[in-house]
């Protein structure tokens, strides 16, 4: 159900960029409001983490820094990055004629799309997951299966989402390409499963500097 909530969702809310972009000449939202609310959300999820799993105030702040940096912002100005230089360079259609104008990709578009993408992988990698924590970091192997079941969701949903942004764009082709990396966490999946990586333990350990 909330699988296809979320889809519904995102098509219409993607479907809006088209309007957006006849009424403002842009791609991009103009509004930050939804990342200051995706960062906010992140925060908290982090605090509640930290005020269950971690004994000190002064480390808990350099937990929430180091999650908001790096899991949020700085991962998502690179994939950001990283799609607005594939989609520009490699994936626009030629245009038939020179009186065409010729559109390209904004990098604040490319930002947009990780926002929306972030959204539902955070809700199930960190409010669920949070939820499920007592479970998914103990010995045995559902707890192991479980947690890599979950990233493996939470990941793939992440890069379908990703594909809806690119995809929604009139003159990009190809943008299947932004489906691939779900090819590869599937496959990764078993492989970790099998060799008995549990990414809640991994991440709990990382963080908080116990040994599970």
């Amino acid at each position: 159900m909330f699988y296809f909530f979320s889809c519904g969702r995102y098509g219409i809310s993607y479907q809006h960029t088209k309007y957006h972009k006849q009424t403002k000449n842009q791609w991009a939202r103009d509004d930050p409001a939804f990342i200051v609310i995706c960062s906010l959300l992140l925060i908290v999820a982090t605090l509640a983490y930290c005020a269950t799993y971690d004994h000190s105030g002064s480390h808990a702040v350099v937990v929430v820094v180091s999650v908001f940096l790096t899991h949020f912002l700085i991962t998502g100005a690179v994939i950001a990055t990283c799609c607005w230089f594939l989609t520009n360079s490699y994936l626009r259609e030629e245009a038939p004629n020179s009186h065409v104008v010729e559109q390209r990709v904004e990098w604040l578009y490319t930002f947009d799309v990780h926002c929306n993408s972030f959204f539902p992988m955070f809700v199930l990698l960190y409010v669920v997951h949070y939820f499920l924590s007592p479970l998914l970091i103990t010995h045995g192997f559902i707890a192991l299966l479980l947690s890599n079941l979950l990233f493996m969701v939470g990941a793939s949903y992440y890069h379908y989402l990703n594909f809806l942004g690119y995809d929604v764009l009139p003159f990009l082709e190809r943008t299947t390409f932004f489906l691939y990396p779900i090819g590869i966490v599937i496959v990764l999946s078993p492989i970790l499963i099998l060799s008995g990586f549990n990414p809640s333990r991994y991440f709990m350990n990382m963080y908080f500097s116990q040994t599970l």
